[in-house]
């Protein structure tokens, strides 16, 4: 067995893991039993707790099942920017015992119309700002059903963050057939059947960046997304810490587990930003008192670049952890100087959901993918 790593092991943590044999919807079960009335999200300072969230997401899967169509196994678009709508359409479209097909929110009409032919998606779960590129799609592709929502239907309480105006934009659902807003969705009180989705179904369906033609559909099960989140929760100073600041994007299968994923799974709270804005996330880290915060090196670059840093009080957060480049031996350097971080890279990749090697808290080492 291979062992040379072993001195370098994280203090306190399991050389092995046991991977839970349920769905991944069974961990926001979970946590709503235990924690019901602690928030899994703050967005711009509104909270949503588990107990909403569960009871929402088993409304929006009724809704799938019984009004869309959706059934077991069938593939569910979630054409979402980070954010409530997001998380709640990701564990809805579980509950259903459907698989989950996230889309890069930057895609455009016909990249859009791939995803839906090559998944055979009949059911799109969106925001309202993207619907102008969703609207072709409807009757001249397999696509037949839109559940849209609006960011601002969770944006609950006053804040002085700054927050994009598209999402303080009021709902103004589309009235076009087929499309049903959100609001409606959960006010039809539609109750699911039993959850069927077990361990070895798939779960999610992210696509690669398609190097060679057109991107093609990665197939984790259950299983596999337990794996790297299970991972995440035993990890010192890994987002399934108390708060984790989700601001990469969640349609990826880091900010997918990073930001959502790990936290639910450890009963923890994901402050999300819909947009990367740096004195947004030094604020909400700030308030919010994050303690792990998942970036990609040139989130890092720009965060370290402003020059109102010094004015927030970060000590909250152990670590900054992330990948997606190798982090320059002088922007570690700066990161630690300026804010006394250590940066932890990772890496990993979709087939996999997300790392597969994470440098050890106590001992990173640049440029290094880290221990398996």
């Amino acid at each position: 067995m291979f062992t040379r790593h072993f001195p370098h092991w994280p203090s306190g943590v399991p050389r092995s893991l046991r991977i839970p044999r349920t769905s991944v919807y069974y961990n926001l079960e979970v946590s709503a039993m235990r924690y019901p009335e602690s928030a899994v999200i703050d967005y711009y300072g509104s909270r949503i707790s588990y107990a909403q969230m569960k009871r929402e997401v088993d409304a929006l899967a009724g809704f799938l099942q019984r009004r869309c169509g959706v059934a077991k196994g069938d593939r569910v678009l979630l054409y979402c920017q980070n954010g409530p709508h997001f998380m709640l359409g990701y564990y809805a479209i579980l509950r259903a015992d459907a698989v989950v097909v996230p889309v890069n929110p930057m895609n455009r009409t016909e990249e859009l119309r791939h995803y839906v032919e090559d998944g055979e998606a009949r059911t799109i779960v969106s925001t309202q700002e993207l619907w102008d590129r969703i609207a072709p799609l409807i009757g001249t592709s397999a696509l037949e059903n839109a559940l849209i929502g609006a960011h601002s239907e969770y944006l609950s309480a006053p804040t002085d963050l700054p927050v994009p105006e598209f999402v303080r934009a009021p709902a103004a659902i589309p009235s076009y057939g087929g499309v049903t807003g959100w609001r409606e969705a959960l006010g039809a009180g539609l109750a699911p059947g039993p959850h069927l989705a077990g361990p070895d179904d798939l779960a999610v369906m992210p696509y690669t960046s398609g190097t060679t033609r057109k991107p093609k559909g990665c197939m984790p099960t259950h299983s596999t997304v337990l794996s790297t989140s299970t991972a995440g929760c035993h990890l010192p100073a890994a987002p399934g810490g108390s708060l984790a600041l989700a601001v990469l994007p969640m349609f990826h299968v880091t900010g997918m587990q990073a930001g959502m994923n790990t936290p639910i799974q450890a009963g923890a709270m994901s402050v999300v930003m819909t947009r990367w804005d740096r004195e947004c996330a030094a604020m909400q880290i700030e308030r919010a008192r994050v303690t792990g915060f998942t970036a990609i090196t040139t989130m890092v670059v720009d965060f370290l670049a402003s020059p109102n840093l010094s004015k927030y009080d970060l000590s909250s957060m152990p670590t900054l952890g992330g990948g997606g480049a190798a982090m320059p031996e002088a922007l570690a350097k700066k990161l630690h100087e300026t804010l006394g971080l250590e940066f932890i890279e990772g890496y990993g990749l979709p087939e996999t959901m997300a790392p597969r090697h994470s440098n050890p808290p106590q001992r990173p080492t640049r440029p290094c993918g880290g221990l398996p």
